[in-house]
């Protein structure tokens, strides 16, 4: 076997190793951080990017939005109840450049943030607070978040509590509050009802004691009602005029 055609080999494959470690894809959502000699160069990408070889490092970032999953928190409210609350948070690297030198793991960082300031946030606020006005702590978080994570290069786009664990004693708790609740809204639509049919039989008898004869058409209409019914038993009004002599004379 010929020396020089093996050290020509050698040699030939050596390039070959260098040329393809100087060579990069990056696709469309990827960034490439590149540093040279240790220092700072700034992001490229995406498509080709040519590297010295054994002088430049790359480091790899991902522009798309990372979906992060907050793991269940132990938190105590205002009102201190103890509750269990976990929730998602949805981020993107804007800067590659920052995410990679200001942080050392900005993954990590941001999940962390995420986890203590749900705690603090939740913790300054009411259970029935926590319950009916999701919203406003979601957008409460989402700003503060983004506001901690802006000079890492990341933006902070949407925070959801996502489930709230209650303790049993507390569910039993609100469920006979929600039924008390329903039993008071009853009663006081039954009251309601019965107020206003009293002001309005209160109005036909002032409206029936202006004219007597309304009083006996009114008879004559309860007749007509009773015999339409099966029955055998039949009411004739009587005049309230014909029992004014007898019931003066009793009065006497």
């Amino acid at each position: 076997m010929d020396p020089a055609g093996s050290i020509l080999g050698i040699i030939i494959l050596f390039l070959i190793l260098i040329l393809a470690s100087a060579i990069r894809i990056l696709r469309e959502y990827e960034r490439g951080v590149i540093f040279r000699l240790g220092r700072l160069v700034g992001s490229k990408g995406p498509g080709l990017i040519l590297l010295i070889p054994l002088v430049d490092r790359m480091v790899k970032v991902s522009l798309r939005t990372i979906v992060l999953d907050v793991p269940a928190q132990d938190v105590i409210t205002r009102d201190n109840v103890s509750v269990k609350v976990s929730a998602v948070v949805y981020f993107r690297v804007l800067d590659s450049s920052k995410a990679i030198v200001e942080v050392e793991n900005f993954l990590f960082a941001t999940s962390q943030l995420s986890q203590t300031t749900l705690r603090s946030i939740l913790g300054q606020s009411e259970l029935d607070e926590l319950l009916a006005e999701r919203d406003k702590i979601n957008k409460q978080l989402q700003e503060i978040i983004d506001m901690q994570t802006e000079p890492w290069g990341i933006k902070v786009s949407l925070v959801e509590v996502k489930h709230i664990d209650l303790p049993q004693e507390m569910q039993r708790a609100m469920a006979k509050q929600a039924e008390a609740e329903r039993e008071r809204r009853a009663k006081v639509i039954a009251a309601e009802g019965e107020f206003q049919a009293s002001q309005k039989l209160a109005d036909a008898a002032t409206i029936l004691s202006k004219d007597p004869a309304a009083l006996q058409l009114r008879y004559l209409q309860t007749l007509t009602i009773v015999a339409a019914e099966n029955n055998s038993t039949t009411l004739f009004p009587i005049p309230i005029d014909l029992m004014k002599p007898f019931m003066e004379k009793m009065a006497k």
